[in-house]
């Protein structure tokens, strides 16, 4: 029986069972919100006008309960899809999102985004048809996480696409736009951009934190993402955060929620709350008294769901005046028309995703799909007298190191469970299963007390280092001490969070005394944050990033080892030398953070990243004046001036030379990930709008003044070292007036 002929009776089975599920099996079509010719408002109105006061509120928490009076079937609206659907058994497992960001290619996030929310959709059916109402089954997915990566010491990181705006901007709105699908009436799932807003750590004090900052910091650097998922990608859900902001907790922060998100963006969706964060509001931020109270405060806000139970004290918050029906009315309304939109309520030969079945969960095409974003992610930060990639011809390679065969270090966190995996080990030996000897030893643990090695094996990963042609050391850490709220404290990590950035002391030592046997080293690095490998940097040949990558991670690794692909993957964060370097973590304020205000020498910046071959860029092209209110046209073409194919990440970036106000030293305006043949060349040009050239003035307003203006392309940032890549600068003059942008 062949695979296409099982689709369509799977399809078949699953329309039927779907309409046995669809809303009227006793309430038919005699109630306007089961007429599918009225629009989806109106219908929604009158199912909501249908609810008791405890009905309602027993749909405004994340495990919302069935009407059966109504034909309304239990819902969870917890789901996760960070990097594959998480948390829902077999699912193709993509590399952590921070790994994701590091391939700068927003048509590869799309691809994956569109898998996840296929592989959603498969088992939502399943699942309804099994008559199974469980978390983590359903179609509101609270991803993607677009918090900004703003200190490495944050655990939860490795979750988002990186420290700049621009770049988690355009990846986020890839992310959203791939979940949600592109029918114009009906949702494929619905996307969740979080945390919002002005969140990134510290996790142990998340739940009572007060972040503070300027207006200019949250305008330019952490409110952009959101506002770009919003307004560009049609995000139908934004999750709000467990900390305060200015004093006001984020679930109940009319700035954040009802100035910003509904009177300014317009946004029309849900906002669900970040699980316990309304316990949170009453508990740990004592900004309100009790359950009730918090409940009435975040609802009036404009929270619409709680991931929680608290919700259930609304019941109390309305007979006390603290809450009215029409205002729950109102969440409930938002709520429903997202089920609506998601076609729960309607025959589904009129939804066009009801036809997934299961068979399209973890299919070969999809597990290829991981392979190609594993491929991009991956980050050459060294190469010394051109080590790699490695020759097939090799007789022994010795493979050494705490995350060489760990599936942690695979997934991150937020992860489904694959149904295969290659381990960067497992990849190195596939790859030379004919040709060479690989031998392997753990050597050391993770850290002291996690993940110990066997007695000795340090002396015997030593002496496998003398006796082989190479050494791929892989190490670094793994979602065992970066991660959510943890329950751990060891040297260098507490609760979810580093307090060093340094590579773990015990692998470091034996980092050492393997480079001491003289026999080449390759230094592979699992993390989903910066580390500051400086004695590596010194004395190592070759350094590759890895990050969390994905359930093909290791065959990945192995084709960018030896040569049969070419790594492309950029920084999407800057690489430090040390915590030295770095603000207090607590401080929310953007100076000296990120590349966008750090003044230091960096260990590796923000864009960086080494090919195996090389590129050039001709003659940049552009105005040499413009208005304030005009779009710019900036063109460069790049070249591969190398003997091997590869991908080139061209990168734009702006330098306001004259601002009035503190403005970034550069910012990321445009990137393209191009691929080139030996010789080939390609045309490379982006399109600034006038908020390209924005910045936020002291009355905190967005505006445009004229003045002049340094545009830089390349592979990487102006000024900062790579080998295989230039840079072409060049200047703009700003005339007019100032341009308010609205």
């Amino acid at each position: 029986m062949t695979r296409n002929y099982l689709t369509v009776v799977c399809g078949l089975l699953l329309t039927s069972c779907l309409l046995i599920d669809s809303v009227g099996s006793s309430a038919q079509s005699s109630t306007p919100y089961n007429d599918v010719s009225l629009p989806f408002e109106e219908r929604v109105d009158d199912l909501v006008s249908r609810m008791t006061l405890e009905e309602k509120v027993s749909q405004m928490m994340n495990a919302a309960s069935a009407i059966p009076r109504l034909d309304i079937p239990a819902y969870d609206w917890w789901n996760e899809g960070l990097h594959g659907v998480a948390r829902a058994g077999v699912a193709t497992v993509f590399p952590q999102a921070i790994g994701l960001a590091a391939t700068w290619d927003t048509s590869l996030m799309h691809r994956v985004a569109d898998v996840i929310s296929t592989e959603a959709r498969a088992k939502y059916h399943e699942a309804v048809r099994n008559n199974d109402r469980a978390r983590y089954k359903g179609l509101t997915f609270w991803s993607p996480n677009i918090n900004i990566f703003r200190d490495p010491r944050w655990g939860r990181g490795q979750e988002t696409y990186g420290e700049d705006p621009y770049l988690t901007s355009r990846m986020g709105v890839e992310f959203v736009r791939g979940l949600q699908g592109d029918d114009p009436k009906y949702f494929k799932v619905i996307s969740t951009p979080k945390h919002y807003a002005v969140h990134s750590g510290p996790e142990p004090e998340r739940h009572g934190f007060n972040a503070v900052t300027d207006q200019r910091d949250l305008f330019e650097t952490y409110l952009p993402a959101f506002e770009a998922c919003v307004k560009e990608a049609g995000a139908y859900s934004v999750m709000c955060a467990y900390n305060r902001y200015l004093g006001e907790p984020c679930c109940a922060q009319n700035t954040l929620l009802r100035r910003i998100l509904r009177d300014e963006w317009k946004f029309p969706g849900y906002v669900v709350s970040d699980c316990g964060a309304v316990y949170d509001i009453y508990k740990f931020h004592k900004a309100a008294e009790d359950a009730a109270s918090a409940s009435a405060m975040s609802v009036k806000a404009g929270t619409d769901l709680e991931c929680g139970n608290d919700y259930r004290s609304l019941l109390d918050a309305v007979k006390k005046g603290l809450v009215t029906e029409a205002e729950l009315d109102v969440s409930l309304k938002r709520l429903f028309a997202a089920r609506f939109k998601l076609g729960m309520f309607d025959p589904p030969d009129a939804v066009p995703y009801s036809s997934i079945s299961i068979s399209e969960n973890d299919s070969t095409e999809h597990r290829r799909l991981s392979l190609e974003a594993a491929r991009e992610s991956i980050v050459l930060l060294k190469n010394q007298n051109r080590l790699l990639p490695l020759k097939k011809t090799l007789k022994k390679i010795a493979v050494i190191g705490p995350t060489a065969d760990d599936l942690d270090v695979l997934l991150g966190n937020y992860a489904g469970t694959p149904s295969s995996y290659v381990t960067p080990l497992k990849g190195i030996q596939a790859k030379l299963s004919t040709q060479a000897e690989v031998v392997y030893e753990q050597g050391c643990s993770l850290v002291e007390r996690i993940q110990p090695a066997p007695l000795d094996s340090d002396k015997r990963a030593i002496k496998l280092a003398s006796e082989s042609d190479v050494v791929v050391f892989i190490g670094g850490i793994s979602p065992k001490l970066e991660g959510e709220e943890l329950k751990l404290s060891v040297d260098g990590f507490r609760g979810g969070d580093r307090t060093s950035l340094d590579l773990p002391r015990q692998q470091e030592s034996l980092l050492k005394a393997v480079s001491a046997t003289g026999t080449p080293v390759v230094l592979v690095l699992t993390s989903g944050s910066a580390l500051s490998v400086n004695w590596a940097n010194e004395h190592v040949q070759a350094i590759v990033q890895l990050w969390y990558s994905g359930e093909e991670g290791g065959t990945a690794l192995a084709d960018v080892l030896f040569g049969d692909y070419n790594p492309g993957g950029r920084l999407p964060v800057t690489i430090y030398k040390s915590v030295a370097q770095l603000p207090r973590f607590e401080d929310y304020g953007m100076a000296g953070r990120t590349y966008r205000y750090f003044e230091g020498e960096p260990l590796y910046p923000f864009g960086y990243g080494l090919s195996y071959t090389t590129f050039a860029y001709s003659k940049l092209e552009l105005p040499k004046r413009a208005g304030v209110g005009e779009t710019v046209v900036v063109r460069a073409r790049v070249t591969n001036t190398g003997k091997v194919e590869g991908d080139e990440v061209a990168q734009l970036y702006v330098k306001d030379l004259a601002s009035s106000v503190p403005a970034p030293i550069r910012s990321l305006q445009g990137f393209r990930r191009v691929h080139l043949k030996p010789g080939q060349s390609e045309a490379v040009s982006f399109t600034l709008t006038p908020r390209h050239f924005s910045l936020i003035d002291k009355l905190a307003r967005r505006i445009v003044e004229p003045g002049d203006f340094e545009l830089s392309m390349g592979g990487r940032q102006p000024g900062r070292p790579a080998d295989n890549s230039q840079v072409v600068t060049a200047k703009l003059a700003l005339t007019g007036n100032i341009f308010l942008i609205k």
